[in-house]
C-alpha cells in the first residue's frame, strides 16, 4: 500500500464519572560495573648536561659539506611544507611511542572484536524474534505554521504548479481545439502583412526597381498598420475561467484543507515538488477514469463486510479500520470474490468505495484527524499460495500506493503466521524506512497486549481481546464511554480488586481475562461486623473455551465492599480486564 490503506470516524469523549462517588476500586495483592583506563606512558627523562654537551661536540666535529647543506635545507622545507615542524625523536621517545601504538592498538582490537561478537549474537537474537521496526512512527503536523521552511517553501512552489495547471485546465479538460479555417486565413494574412520583406524575397523577377523614396515607403507603412489595429479591435477578448477540481470532496486552493492534501503528496515523494506534482496529476486522471463520483452511489453488496470493517478510535482519535483476511477460508466467498477477472475487478471497486467513503468522514483542516489505524488480522489468513487471492491483493495495493499518499497513522498486524515473518523478511528491504516505521507485528499470544498499547480495551472488539461490542441489545449496561481498567496479573499470585461502596445502590461490572485459565469469584463484605460476607459468584475455572467476558450485577442495600478475586496459577503474565457502573437502588 502506498503506505497507506485507510478508512474512518472520530471518538466520543469519555463519559465522566463524577457524578457517582459512592465507588472507589483499590486493587490489593497476595501474594558491578567495570571502568577501564589507558594506561599511561611515562614520560622520558630530562637530558643532562652532559648528554647535550655531547650532541654538541659531534656536530661541531662533524662539519657538513655546502652540497649537504643545500639538501637539508630543502629537506627541512619539505618537512615544513607537510606540518611536520616538531623535532626528531630520540632513541628514547621512539621506543617508548611504538610501544604506546601497539598498546593503543591491541586495545582497539580487543575493542572490535568485542563489538563484532555483540553485533553477531543481537543479530541471532533478532532473526529469532518477530520483526520489530527500529524507528516508530511518529505523525507529523499538518499545519503550515509548523513546517520547516523548506516544506513551507515547498508546499508554495506546488500551489503555484496547481493554479497555472487550473489556469490551462490541465487536470480534467482536454486540450483546446484548433481555431476555425476563418481564424487560420486572417492569422496567415497577419503574417504576410508583418513580413513583406520575407514575400518580397521570394518572389522571382529579373527586374531591377529603383529604391522608393523615404517618404512614399513611410506612407505605405502608415496604410498598412490601419487594418491591423481594426483587426485587433474587432476580436473579443475571450477569458476562460479556471477548472475546478476536487479530490476527496476537498476543492484544491479553495481552502486551507487543500494545503493538507497537498502535504499529503509532497511527503509521499520527500518534498520533491515535480515529483508531488506529477503524482497529484496522476491521481486525478486514475479518479476521473474510474469513475469515483458514480462509485461512491453504487450498490455492491454486503458479502465482504466482516472482512473490512470500521470499529471505534485509537487512543489518539484515528479511526480503526480492521481488515480480517481469515474470512477467505470460507471457500463460497473465496470463490464469489475472486474465481475470475470480472469478480476481482467488483472486489476492487468495492475495497476502493469502502476506502472512499471512510476517508470522506476525515477532518482536513489543520490540525484535524486525517488518518486511519489500520489492523490487519492474519489468523487463518489463506498462505501466499492462493493465485487469485494474490492477483487481486497486488492490484489493490498498486493503486493505494499510486492514488492515497499519506493515510496510514499506523500498520498493526495480529496473529502473525510464520510464514508472514518470513514473506516480510524479503519484502523489507524494498521498503522506505518511513513506511517500515508505521509497521507493528504480533503472534497470537501478545495480540491485544500490543493493540492495547494503541487503543483503550473499551473500544477494542471482543474477538481481539476487549469489551467493545456492536451496537445492539446485547450489552445495554456499557459504552465505550465507559472506561476499563487494566491490570497484569504475575505468574501464581492471587488479585483481589476491592470496590468500595458508600450507599445504597445497583452495581453491575464485567470483566474478563485474556485466554482465562484463572480462577474466578465475587464476593460483598459488609462494613457490619455482624454481618457476613456474601458469595455472589462461587470461586470457579474459568478455561479458554469460556464466554471471553463476564456481566453480573448485586443490589447492595447496606455499606461495604465488593470483592473481585482472580487467581493465576500459571506461570504466564495475564491481562486481567474490568469495569463498573453504580445505578440508582430501588425497592
Amino acid at each position: 500500500m502506498a503506505d497507506e490503506t485507510p478508512s474512518s470516524l472520530q471518538p466520543p469523549a469519555p463519559a465522566s464519572q463524577d457524578s457517582q462517588p459512592p465507588t472507589m476500586p483499590t486493587v490489593t495483592k497476595s501474594d558491578s560495573p567495570s571502568i577501564t583506563q589507558k594506561d599511561e606512558i611515562p614520560a622520558p627523562p630530562p637530558e643532562t648536561p652532559d648528554a647535550q654537551d655531547s650532541d654538541s661536540k659531534v656536530t661541531e666535529e662533524s662539519s657538513p659539506a655546502p652540497a649537504a647543506t643545500a639538501e637539508s635545507r630543502s629537506l627541512a622545507s619539505m618537512m615544513q611544507r607537510d606540518g611536520s615542524a616538531s623535532p626528531p625523536l630520540t632513541t628514547t621517545e621512539a621506543e617508548e611511542s611504538e610501544v604506546a601504538e601497539k598498546s593503543s592498538t591491541s586495545k582497539e582490537e580487543v575493542v572490535v572484536a568485542e563489538v563484532v561478537k555483540d553485533k553477531e549474537e543481537e543479530k541471532q537474537i533478532q532473526e529469532k524474534k518477530i520483526p520489530q521496526t527500529l524507528i516508530s512512527f511518529k505523525e507529523e503536523s499538518n499545519k503550515v505554521s509548523d513546517l520547516l521552511d523548506v516544506e513551507r517553501n515547498a508546499l508554495l512552489e506546488l500551489k503555484q504548479l496547481v493554479q497555472d495547471a487550473l489556469n490551462a485546465h490541465q487536470f480534467t479538460s482536454p486540450p483546446p481545439p484548433p481555431p476555425p479555417p476563418e481564424q487560420q486565413e486572417k492569422q496567415e494574412v497577419q503574417t504576410t502583412q508583418e513580413n513583406p520583406e520575407v514575400e518580397a524575397e521570394s518572389d522571382v523577377s529579373t527586374e531591377l526597381t529603383p529604391p522608393a523614396p523615404k517618404e512614399e515607403e513611410e506612407s505605405k507603412a502608415q496604410e498598412q498598420e490601419i487594418p491591423k489595429k481594426e483587426t485587433l479591435e474587432e476580436a473579443p477578448k475571450v477569458t476562460i475561467p479556471a477548472e475546478e477540481v476536487s479530490i476527496w470532496g476537498i476543492p484544491l486552493l479553495k481552502d486551507d484543507r487543500s494545503d493538507v492534501i497537498l502535504l499529503k503528496f509532497l511527503r509521499a515523494r520527500d518534498f520533491k515538488v515535480r515529483d508531488a506534482f506529477v503524482m497529484l496529476k496522476n491521481t486525478i486522471k486514475w479518479r476521473k477514469e474510474f469513475d469515483i463520483d458514480t462509485l461512491l452511489d453504487e450498490d455492491l453488496g454486503d458479502d465482504l463486510d466482516k472482512v473490512v470493517f470500521m470499529h471505534e478510535h485509537d487512543r489518539e482519535g484515528h479511526p480503526v479500520c480492521y481488515n480480517v483476511y481469515g474470512e477467505f477460508q470460507n471457500k463460497g466467498l473465496y470463490q464469489n470474490t475472486f474465481s475470475d477477472e470480472e469478480k476481482r475487478n467488483k472486489f476492487l471497486r468495492w475495497r476502493i468505495q469502502f476506502l472512499e467513503r471512510s476517508i470522506r468522514k476525515l477532518d482536513f483542516r489543520p490540525g484535524g484527524i486525517n488518518t486511519i489505524f489500520q489492523v490487519n488480522d492474519l489468523k487463518n489468513s489463506p498462505g501466499p499460495g492462493k493465485r487469485e487471492l494474490r492477483i487481486a491483493t497486488k492490484q489493490a495495493l498498486q493503486l493505494l500506493q499510486d492514488n492515497y499518499p499519506e493515510f496510514v497513522a499506523k500498520q498493526v498486524f495480529v496473529n502473525v503466521p510464520w510464514w508472514y515473518i518470513a514473506f516480510y523478511t524479503m519484502i523489507s528491504p524494498f521498503m522506505t524506512q518511513r513506511t517500515k516505521s508505521k509497521f507493528v507485528f504480533a503472534g497470537p499470544a501478545k495480540s491485544a497486549e500490543t493493540l492495547f498499547k494503541y487503543i483503550s480495551p473499551e473500544q477494542v472488539p471482543i474477538q481481539y481481546g476487549g469489551l467493545s461490542v456492536d451496537y445492539c441489545d446485547c450489552n445495554p449496561e456499557f459504552t465505550v464511554a465507559d472506561a476499563a481498567t487494566e491490570i497484569t496479573l504475575k505468574p501464581a499470585t492471587k488479585h483481589t480488586v476491592e470496590i468500595v461502596i458508600y450507599e445504597k445502590c445497583v452495581i453491575v461490572w464485567e470483566l474478563r481475562v485474556i485466554g482465562w485459565e484463572v480462577s474466578y469469584g465475587a464476593e460483598f463484605a459488609p462494613d457490619a461486623k455482624d454481618q457476613y460476607t456474601v458469595v455472589i459468584r462461587k470461586r470457579t475455572k474459568m478455561a479458554p473455551t469460556h464466554e471471553p467476558v463476564v456481566n453480573s450485577c448485586f443490589k447492595v442495600d447496606e455499606l461495604g465492599k465488593l470483592l473481585l478475586t482472580i487467581d493465576n496459577p500459571t506461570t504466564k503474565k495475564k491481562k486481567l480486564i474490568y469495569r463498573f457502573n453504580v445505578k440508582p437502588y430501588f425497592e
